[in-house]
């Protein structure tokens, strides 16, 4: 049976009190990350107040998990991105595509809500 491990570092945020689930798991080569709001470790206020600082934020916290795990942004086979309004679909592209390329898929959604009045949650796949 093959394991699954608890990926914590320090170097991200731990998630939002009272919710259960952890930074990421890994299983064989593969690393799920769960979804990211823009918070810094430690703290529990976002930062900042556009998608795009926001969204800068997010891939700070999805290379700090992923290097834990010894991967990279370079090996996401797969990002989820979570909007609360699909306005500002092009504004987080432009960081996505900066720190992911065009290389990984990709599905984007509009939802209701996001946690802590994020206005953007991203969740990514990749391999070690």
């Amino acid at each position: 049976m093959t394991k699954k491990f608890v990926v914590q570092t320090n170097k991200a945020p731990e998630p939002l009190q009272g919710t259960p689930h952890s930074q990421a798991i890994k299983v064989d080569n593969l690393i799920f990350v769960s979804g990211q709001i823009a918070l810094k470790p430690r703290e529990t206020a976002l930062t900042g107040s556009s998608v795009a600082e926001q969204t800068e934020q997010i891939f700070a916290n999805l290379m700090a998990i992923l290097d834990s795990c010894g991967s990279s942004l370079d090996r996401m086979v797969r990002s989820t991105v979570f909007l609360a309004r699909m306005e500002d679909f092009a504004e987080m592209n432009e960081v996505h595509k900066r720190h992911a390329g065009e290389q990984p898929g990709r599905s984007t959604v509009q939802v209701a809500k996001l946690p802590a009045g994020a206005l953007v949650e991203i969740e990514v796949i990749a391999h070690t």
